[in-house]
């Protein structure tokens, strides 16, 4: 709770200064005001605390005061004191947006309790907002985001490298973005107006793939008499992406060496080859130097495509880039599945800092989706039904009165203000014991 603070109002001096006394004592840092404008005007821009205020104040109540802030954020936590413990204000304050209700006297710790949990919230929206900001940012310059050192250096090379019209091998990990790296290699390169092609290297089947990828002249492939001009010759002028190379076929090895080699590519069946200006970026799963050295791959070609490299680092190498990219995902989902209400909490959080992510990127988007998706209208605590959030309170303010009286019944009637019988079975609904508030 460190760093954050409350803001209380409260027309009563004596409470006011009592209150003060005990929440400082507690640790909080607290700021007081006798009236809701003084509390207003003092309120900063994305005030990273809680407000607790009195409701039954002149000029401007609690409730305006409620309505006053949450025009102005939304997200601000507000907590409620009333000295006159009616559930129908409590039900209309938690309908219009109160964090929380608690009635005079209260028990300090209680106070304590709900401020403490108030400002957890409001540093996870803080950090939220801040984590988007930077992702709205970053995407503004690339959409490979992250703050890391790691991914500093890679937008930094993607960008020396586009600029050079190099052909180049893109590595990493399953998951880590390489498909998007080559894609901004032609972008932000020369060739940004030319074709992109993408082959899958792993679909280019023993039979067909060196058509798909060569192409062939007429007549010389069964079931068909026309020509096709393969994925090669289709991004002439422009880019191909070799995407998982590591998996091509050793039959098309060699042909692809040769096109790198000569910049040309001749067509199954065709009598010349004809010449392609092209820039080749190639994507690889695995180390492709021990492909080599296991004789999966061939030397030529990895040395060819080879000449500059470029590594995509896994995700458990950005710790720092978690967030960021959680936090990007989650507003594509927000935005895909028509879930705009949906807010990131702690189990999430901590989720993402703590797994290892083997799929990386691509496994934390995954989630991203996931959490978005199954997302209840009321997942626990932080968002719960207005029933629930009734019955809480009620519980609350009944074991204060409980406590106020020593366990007394007819005590705790009078302060509560109900009929007996309707304390009993409230008692009863709830779980609560009297005789365990009476003093011994």
């Amino acid at each position: 709770m460190s760093g954050q603070t409350v803001l209380f109002v409260e027309d009563d001096e004596a409470l006011r200064f009592a209150t003060v006394q005990a929440l400082e004592l507690a640790g909080l840092s607290v700021r007081a005001f006798a009236g809701a404008e003084a509390a207003l005007a003092a309120l900063p821009a994305d005030f990273d605390g809680v407000i607790v205020s009195d409701i039954r104040m002149p000029r401007i109540d609690g409730l305006q005061l409620l309505a006053r802030v949450r025009a102005l954020d939304r997200d601000l936590p507000v907590i409620l004191v009333t000295g006159h413990g009616d559930v129908p204000m409590a039900v209309s304050a938690l309908r219009d947006g109160a964090f929380d209700f608690l009635t005079k006297p209260f028990a300090t710790d209680h106070l304590v309790a709900a401020i403490a949990r108030a400002l957890e919230r409001r540093a996870l929206v803080i950090e939220n907002r801040r984590l988007r900001a930077a992702v709205e940012m970053g995407e503004a310059d690339s959409p490979l985001v992250g703050e890391s050192a790691a991914m500093v250096r890679v937008r930094a090379a993607i960008a020396r490298l586009a600029a050079a019209d190099l052909d180049v091998l893109v590595e990493g990990e399953t998951g880590t973005g390489k498909e998007l790296a080559a894609l901004l290699l032609h972008r932000l390169g020369p060739r940004r107006g030319r074709p992109f092609v993408a082959v899958d290297c792993t679909a280019l089947t023993e039979d067909g793939g060196a058509a798909d990828l060569f192409g062939h002249a007429a007549d010389s492939v069964a079931h068909t008499r026309l020509s096709r001009a393969g994925a090669i010759a289709a991004s002439n002028g422009g880019t191909l992406l070799l995407d998982a190379v590591d998996d091509l076929a050793p039959a098309m090895q060699a042909g692809l060496s040769r096109v790198i080699e000569e910049r040309e590519v001749q067509p199954i069946g065709a009598e010349r080859a004809e010449s392609v200006n092209l820039r080749v970026v190639a994507t690889s799963r695995g180390d492709l130097a021990a492909a080599v050295a296991a004789g999966r791959f061939r030397a030529d070609l990895y040395h060819r495509l080879a000449m500059t490299r470029l590594h995509l680092p896994p995700l458990r190498e950005r710790e720092h880039d978690r967030m960021l990219l959680f936090v990007a995902f989650v507003d594509q989902a927000r935005e895909a599945l028509a879930r705009p209400d949906y807010a990131i909490g702690e189990a999430e959080r901590h989720h993402v800092l703590a797994h290892g992510w083997p799929g990386n990127v691509r496994e934390l988007r995954n989630y991203a989706f996931a959490c978005v998706l199954s997302a209840d209208d009321a997942p626990g605590e932080d968002r719960q039904d207005l029933p629930s959030r009734v019955a809480e309170f009620e519980t609350r303010v009944i074991v204060d009165a409980l406590r106020a009286s020593a366990g007394n019944v007819v005590k705790a009637v009078e302060l509560l203000g109900i009929p007996r019988k309707t304390l009993y079975y409230k008692l009863g609904r709830y779980g609560i014991d009297p005789d365990a508030f009476r003093r011994q």
